[in-house]
C-alpha cells in the first residue's frame, strides 16, 4: 500500500521523536501576506525550516512565464540543501493557509524525487491537536542532496490547450473567475476554452482539511480512466488539486503557467460562463 502523500499531526509528532526525524518546512504564504517570516518566527512547528515562496518556490519572469514560474533545477535543488535536506530524508510541509502553499512545496519536492508529504489541516491543526510551538528562526546545517528532477507530469501552454480539447483540464479557481464575471490579478477574465470548473476550495472541510478519500474518490469518480490536467490562477493553488487528485488515486498533471500564462500570450482565445 502506497503511502499518503497527507501526514497527521498525530503521525507528525510520533516521528518527530524518532532517531530519524523528517525535515519539516513551513512554507507561511498567503495572497495577503506574501512573506510569512515574522508569522514564523512568532510560533511554528519545532525544527521547522521557513521555506519563501517568492525566490525559493517562485522566481520573477516575464508576463509571459505566469506569476509564479517555477524555479530551475538547479535554484531549487540550492534551495532544498539550504533547508538542511539531505539524500534519503523526508520531508513534512505546512503552511497556515488551507495547505495551498504547502501543496507547491509537495509537487516541487517530489517531482525533484524527494518524499514529501503534507501536514493535512496545517498549522490550525497541529494547535488543535496540543503540538508545541517553538519561536525563532531555525538555521539548519546545509544538505547536500542530489534532486533528480521531472518525476511529476507537468503541462506547457501548448499540451494545457490540447488536453482541453482531447482529456480533462480542470481550472481550479473560484466560479466567478473561471466564469470571467471577475479577474481581480490577471490580464484577462475566463477561462481556457474547453477546461472544466472544478475550484479546489470544495475538496476542503471547514478546518481546512481535505476531505477524506472516498469522498475525493467519488467526487472525481467520473475522471477513472483519463488524461487530467489541472491549472489555476498561477499554479499554485492548482498543486493543491494535484493533491487532492492524487489521494483520490489520480494521476494529474499540473499546467504551472496557469491562466496568468494563458491571458498574458497573444492570440490565446478566452472563453466565458458556465461552459466549457
Amino acid at each position: 500500500m502506497s503511502v499518503s502523500p497527507l501526514i497527521a499531526p498525530s503521525e507528525l509528532k510520533a516521528q518527530l521523536s524518532t532517531p530519524t526525524p523528517p525535515i519539516v518546512l513551513d512554507v507561511r504564504y498567503r495572497l495577503d501576506a506574501p512573506d510569512g517570516q515574522e508569522a514564523y518566527r512568532h510560533g511554528h512547528v519545532p525544527g521547522a525550516v521557513y521555506v519563501r515562496m517568492d525566490g525559493e518556490l517562485a522566481v520573477h519572469g516575464a508576463p509571459s512565464e505566469g506569476r509564479h514560474p517555477l524555479p530551475s533545477p538547479a535554484e531549487f535543488e540550492r534551495s532544498v540543501r539550504r533547508w538542511g535536506v539531505e539524500d534519503g530524508d523526508t520531508v513534512v510541509v505546512y503552511d497556515d493557509w488551507n495547505s495551498f502553499a504547502a501543496a507547491r512545496a509537495w509537487w516541487m519536492l517530489t517531482d525533484a524525487g524527494i518524499p514529501a508529504r503534507v501536514l493535512d489541516g496545517g498549522l490550525r491543526a497541529w494547535r488543535a491537536d496540543g503540538g508545541a510551538l517553538e519561536t525563532g528562526d531555525v538555521t539548519p546545517t546545509p544538505g547536500t542532496v542530489t534532486l533528480n528532477a521531472g518525476q511529476r507530469r507537468r503541462l506547457d501552454i501548448d499540451a494545457a490547450a490540447s488536453l482541453a480539447q482531447g482529456g480533462v483540464l480542470l481550472d481550479a479557481r473560484a466560479p466567478e473567475r473561471y466564469r470571467g464575471e471577475v479577474e481581480p490579478l490577471d490580464p484577462a477574465a475566463g477561462h481556457i476554452p474547453g477546461a472544466r470548473n472544478a475550484p479546489t476550495t470544495e475538496n476542503l472541510d471547514a478546518e481546512g482539511r481535505l476531505l477524506p478519500a472516498e469522498v475525493l474518490r467519488a467526487r472525481y469518480s467520473e475522471l477513472e480512466g483519463q488524461a487530467v490536467g489541472v491549472y489555476c490562477g498561477s499554479g499554485v493553488t492548482a498543486a493543491h488539486a494535484v493533491l487532492a487528485l492524487a489521494v483520490a488515486g489520480h494521476d494529474a498533471a499540473l499546467y504551472p503557467g496557469s491562466w496568468s500564462q494563458w491571458s498574458n500570450t497573444p492570440d490565446r482565445p478566452v472563453a466565458t460562463g458556465d461552459r466549457p
